[in-house]
This record gives structure tokens, C-alpha cells and sequence, in this order.
């Protein structure tokens, strides 16, 4: 019974990483999602004290202005979408980590180089993976 539990955990645990260089990573990880937040929480609220100027300046409204706000608005949404997006990489890179899958190339079920994990940590595929994508666009 505990020989099939052992042999159970190894087929989970497909990480070619040991558990020190996973937490070095969920490190790094996190480091830098909570930088994320930190940029998504500045935008917003930009977006906030941009709110406040429009509704301050209604009685001075110029076409230019107007337009510039709108603009500067749609700007910091776009920013907080593509933050958002990258920290939900981030969370499911934190999530690969806790299966002990993280490092497994999804295309070709190959392990991703320490290298490039370091360089973009929140990767799901291979330098070679990669280039097969870019080569069929």
C-alpha cells in the first residue's frame, strides 16, 4: 500500500525541479505578481483621479481636453487588462508549481530549460515549442 502511494506522488510530481528550486521560483513568482497588482492598483487609481478631474472641469469642458481624457482613460484600461492578463499567467504558473508540473513544456512534454523559467518564469512552453509556433505563423 505504501509502495503504490510512493509510485502514485512520483507519477504526480513531473517536475524536473527539486522542491528548494520550485520555492525559488514560486519566490520569483510572486515577487513579481504582486508587482503586477501594485502597477494594476496605480492605474486604477489614475483612473479614479481622472474621474474626479472630468467631473471637476464639466463647466470648463473643451473638445481637446475631452478628447485627451478619453484617450489617457482607454489607455490606462488597456494597461490594466494586459496586468490583469499577466498576473493570471502568474497564478497559474503558482498553480503548475502546487501539482509539481511546473517546468513541463505543454506542447511537448519536454522540460523548459532553468534559463528561460528565470528569464519568464510564468512560461508554459519551450524555446523549442516556440519557435515551431512562430515558424506556422
Amino acid at each position: 500500500m505504501a509502495a503504490s502511494k510512493a509510485a502514485t506522488a512520483a507519477e504526480a510530481r513531473r517536475t524536473p525541479f527539486s522542491d528548494k528550486e520550485l520555492e525559488e521560483f514560486r519566490a520569483l513568482i510572486e515577487e513579481k505578481r504582486e508587482s503586477a497588482q501594485a502597477e494594476i492598483d496605480d492605474m486604477r487609481a489614475q483612473v479614479d483621479d481622472t474621474r474626479e478631474h472630468e467631473s471637476d472641469t464639466a463647466y470648463s469642458f473643451h473638445m481637446a481636453d475631452a478628447g485627451t481624457d478619453a484617450m489617457q482613460m482607454e489607455k490606462l484600461y488597456m494597461m490594466i487588462a494586459r496586468q490583469q492578463k499577466y498576473r493570471g499567467y502568474l497564478d497559474r504558473a503558482i498553480t503548475r508549481l502546487d501539482n509539481k508540473t511546473y517546468g513541463i513544456c505543454k506542447v511537448t512534454g519536454e522540460p523548459i530549460a532553468k534559463e528561460r523559467l528565470l528569464a519568464v518564469p510564468h512560461t508554459e512552453i519551450s524555446i523549442e515549442a516556440k519557435k515551431k509556433e512562430k515558424k506556422k505563423r
